[in-house]
């Protein structure tokens, strides 16, 4: 089964709680079981990791490729829109 990977970066452990009237009220809980959902209508495995740290989104990103190389990964999602204003 290949895998897809959905990487969340800065901020994006405070959904649901950080300013719901601008980000809503789901949590990022809410996303990973939603994104769970559609990867196992659609055969694939998920793996779904939320880092403030730009090292362990990299790490991610590297063991991403390592399965891509062994054919084993379907595709790779970076929410990294925090990263558009700040690194932190």
């Amino acid at each position: 089964m290949k895998t897809v990977f959905v990487l969340n970066g800065p901020n994006l452990n405070l959904l649901g709680t950080r300013e719901p009237a601008v980000y809503g009220a789901h949590t990022l809980a809410d996303v990973e079981q939603i994104c769970t959902a559609a990867c196992a209508r659609h055969g694939f495995a998920l793996r779904f990791h939320q880092s403030n740290h730009e090292g362990a989104l990299l790490d991610w990103i590297h063991e991403a490729g390592r399965l891509h190389a062994a054919g084993s990964l379907a595709g790779l999602v970076l929410n990294a829109g925090a990263y558009t204003h700040t690194s932190v």
